[in-house]
């Protein structure tokens, strides 16, 4: 199966070079030309351990490639993951205008049926969004899905996230665009990664809301070490005796 990654900053680059280790054959782009010709020397302009080694396997073995051709890209692919950057605006919201540009473009080139899935965090609605564009910028009606499949890598072992994560969150609308991400991600069902189905607009909440869990549970243990520090007491072992997601989840269902 053919993949597109659009966007090679950290969470493109880290998608693309992971699917390529499953054994897909993935196809990176990004406007950026010289970081493209960069990437095709197998050089990565970013810092993440094992990820120059893993970029260069896949290239060698002609799995991985670099290109600043979308349309091509789009043309060859049957399922194509927006990775671009999602920058606060002015009002302190996500500048979603990388995301319109790739939606358009994807529009305008698609030659067939096509899952495009949105890497990038995005605002709940995102996925309905893109739909918009990409059906106001076909030259021809052709079938589509848009999925949310959020990533939740932590930098320094995003690769380790990526290959054995915790779960696999998969947003979509039709059984057609879950079966063929299912796919996607077999190696990790075969290790009995678990697999979270469910629309599009609840799966872009769940990177949010996970985002801000883990925003509160950093605040929260951080003002426990300052009183810790204050009265004595050790806090590794107050943090090691708090409530975890499955009690705050026990928690919800009885309400």
């Amino acid at each position: 199966m053919n993949i597109c990654v659009v966007g090679v900053g950290y969470v493109g680059l880290v998608t693309g070079a992971c699917f390529s280790e499953f054994g897909l054959r993935v196809t990176c782009v990004d406007k950026d030309a010289s970081k493209i010709a960069m990437l095709r020397q197998g050089q990565v302009p970013i810092y993440e351990p094992g990820l120059a080694e893993l970029v260069g396997k896949n290239i060698n073995e002609g799995r991985l490639s670099f290109t600043t051709d979308i349309k091509e890209s789009v043309r060859n692919a049957l399922v194509i993951f927006i990775a671009v950057g999602t920058p606060p605006d002015e009002e302190g919201g996500a500048d979603l205008r990388y995301v319109e540009e790739v939606a358009r473009s994807i529009g305008q080139t698609m030659n067939g049926y096509k899952v495009v899935v949105t890497k990038s965090t995005v605002p709940v609605g995102t996925g309905k969004m893109i739909e918009g564009v990409i059906k106001e910028s076909q030259t021809k009606p052709c079938a589509f899905d848009v999925a949310s499949n959020p990533e939740f890598l932590r930098e320094g072992s995003a690769i380790e996230d990526f290959m054995r994560p915790n779960r696999i969150v998969i947003g979509a609308e039709s059984d057609q665009a879950v079966a063929i991400l299912e796919d996607l991600y077999n190696p990790l069902y075969l290790i009995e990664t678990p697999f979270v189905i469910t629309d599009r607009a609840t799966a872009e909440m769940i990177k949010y809301a996970s985002n801000a869990f883990l925003a509160t549970k950093i605040s929260f243990i951080n003002e426990m070490a300052n009183i810790c520090e204050k009265v004595g007491a050790d806090v590794h072992k107050v943090a090691a005796r708090l409530p975890n997601t499955t009690d705050v989840n026990s928690r919800l269902s009885t309400q």
